[in-house]
């Protein structure tokens, strides 16, 4: 009788038990649900924004400003870089109710390359769609930044935006007397005899410091150029002065001619096309970096639930 009632315990327990584990099984497979409905909304509502009109008030047909971020390092890979500007700006110059584009830039600059690229793109451009490009610069306008803003046909600045630095830099390290010290010898070998020019691990020679001259010459009077033809008759101060690399506030750049005048984005939109309205271009929408956000929220939960 003892042992009958023992066995009958332990159903009842294997059987709640049984139960309990059914129940958190299903209540887990209720939110996987919940929460895989939502990713799936979410999803849904990204592709609807993005395919939804696009003009500032949601009516199509009236006109506006194209406006394009520009922020960071330019170089090759990067969202300021030749190959992702390009396209965004023709599409936003082909856009038929826009009125122009404003470039709205914060960088310290970059590659000469691609600086050079994106300015002769522009310039190109602009002669073909017969639109305005106005740039504004707010943190930084300065070195391939500049580059890239004189070929815009007016350029607004903040008073305190830091504007120029129309030169060239090459920085490296030198480890010769360290690799003496802690005695390694270092084995290279090439076929010709300027392949290992500027290599660190060597002493500097007279003939890599002309090289080097040389070349950042060549870079700096193509910098200079493109600064001359873009501020012509513009510029308010001798050349010798402008080009040394140097920088200066927004307030003085407007003084030494390397801007057209001071003010923000709005400023500037208001004062060149009339208008403050404006259908962004490029870059990540607010919206979507939202989304973003609340969509690794999601995929935490579905991991950690």
């Amino acid at each position: 009788m003892q042992e009958l009632k023992n066995e009958d315990v332990t159903s009842i327990l294997v059987n709640d038990l049984l139960k309990e584990k059914r129940a958190e099984r299903r209540w887990k497979n209720i939110r996987f649900v919940a929460w895989f409905a939502l990713f799936v909304y979410l999803v849904i509502s990204i592709f609807s924004y993005l395919g939804a009109p696009s003009a500032p008030s949601g009516l199509r047909g009236e006109k506006y400003v194209a406006l394009i971020r520009l922020d960071g390092m330019i170089a090759p890979d990067r969202d300021f870089s030749g190959a992702q500007l390009i396209p965004t700006l023709e599409d936003a110059l082909t856009d038929k109710n826009t009125l122009g584009v404003v470039l709205d830039i914060n960088s310290p600059g970059g590659t000469p390359v691609q600086a050079a690229i994106i300015h002769d793109a522009i310039v190109s451009l602009k002669k073909r769609y017969h639109k305005k490009v106005i740039v504004v610069g707010e943190d930084m306008l300065t070195s391939g930044a500049y580059y890239v803003a004189v070929a815009g046909d007016e350029i607004y600045v903040n008073p305190n935006t830091l504007t120029g630095s129309i030169g060239v830099i090459m920085k490296g390290f030198g480890f010769v007397e360290l690799m003496k010290k802690i005695g390694i010898e270092r084995r290279v070998y090439t076929a010709g005899t300027d392949k290992d020019r500027l290599d660190p691990f060597l002493p500097q020679s007279p003939a890599d410091l002309q090289k080097i001259n040389q070349v950042m010459s060549e870079v700096h009077q193509n910098f200079a150029q493109a600064v001359l033809a873009g501020r012509k008759g513009k510029l308010k101060a001798d050349p010798a002065i402008l080009f040394t690399g140097d920088f200066w506030t927004g307030q003085s750049a407007l003084k030494l001619g390397l801007v057209d005048g001071l003010g923000n984005l709005q400023d500037a939109m208001e004062k060149e096309f009339h208008t403050t309205e404006y259908k962004e271009y490029g870059g990540q929408p607010d919206i979507f970096r939202l989304i973003s956000g609340q969509m690794g929220s999601v995929f935490d939960k579905m991991i950690y639930s």
